[in-house]
C-alpha cells in the first residue's frame, strides 16, 4: 500500500463536545489525555475569596463541557472514560465544532482576561453582528447584551454565551444588514 492510499483510508478527526459530570471537567480532560485522546478543557483564572484570604485559581470556562479531537473509532473510547456523560448532539448526530470556532475559543482564553461563561436559556436572540476586534475580527454572532466594556455573544453549538472584556476605545461590533 502506498503512502497516498494510507492517508485516504485514515479516518478523519473532528472536534466534538462532550458532557462531563459536574466538577469533572479538568479531571476528565486529564484522563482522556492519559489514554491518548486529544482533548481540550479551556480554563480561566479567577480570584476566589475566603474569609481569611484570596487565591487565584483556574476554573473551566464551560461548566460540564470539554472538547475532544477524535475520529469515529476513538469516539467510543471517550465514552468509556470516567467522568464523561456523553456527546453533545445536534439533530441526532454528534455535534462537530469547526476549526475556526476552536481557534476562537483558544484565542479568547489565551488573549483576554475576565472571560466567563453564562447560561443563555433565559435570554432572547438579538442582533446579528460582526466582531471588529483583533482576535475575533470578522467573527459573526448574535449580541445578547452590551454592558460597558463587556459584550455577550452567542456561539453556535453551545447552551451558553461568552463574555469577554474589550477595550472601550474600540468599536467592538458592527450591525450586520
Amino acid at each position: 500500500m502506498d503512502i497516498y492510499t494510507k492517508h485516504i483510508n485514515l479516518p478523519e478527526k473532528k472536534w466534538r463536545i462532550v458532557y462531563t459530570r459536574s466538577k469533572w471537567e479538568k479531571k476528565a480532560d486529564e484522563l482522556l489525555k492519559r489514554s491518548g485522546i486529544v482533548s481540550y478543557c479551556p480554563v480561566v483564572k479567577t480570584v476566589k475569596k475566603w474569609a481569611d484570604r484570596k487565591k487565584t485559581i483556574e476554573i473551566p470556562l464551560f461548566t460540564s463541557y470539554i472538547f475532544v479531537h477524535v475520529n469515529h473509532q476513538e469516539q467510543e473510547r471517550v465514552l468509556q472514560t470516567d467522568g464523561i456523560v456523553g456527546y453533545v448532539r445536534d439533530f441526532g448526530q454528534t455535534a462537530e465544532i469547526s476549526l475556526k470556532d476552536m481557534a476562537s475559543v483558544r484565542d479568547l482564553v489565551n488573549n483576554y482576561e475576565d472571560i466567563e461563561c453564562i447560561n443563555i436559556k433565559s435570554y432572547k436572540k438579538g442582533d446579528h453582528v460582526i466582531v471588529n476586534d483583533d482576535i475575533l475580527f470578522d467573527l459573526g454572532g448574535e449580541v445578547i447584551e452590551v454592558r460597558g466594556k463587556k459584550v455577550l455573544l452567542l456561539m453556535k453549538g453551545f447552551d451558553c454565551g461568552l463574555i469577554a472584556k474589550v477595550k472601550v476605545e474600540r468599536n467592538v461590533v458592527t450591525l450586520k444588514d
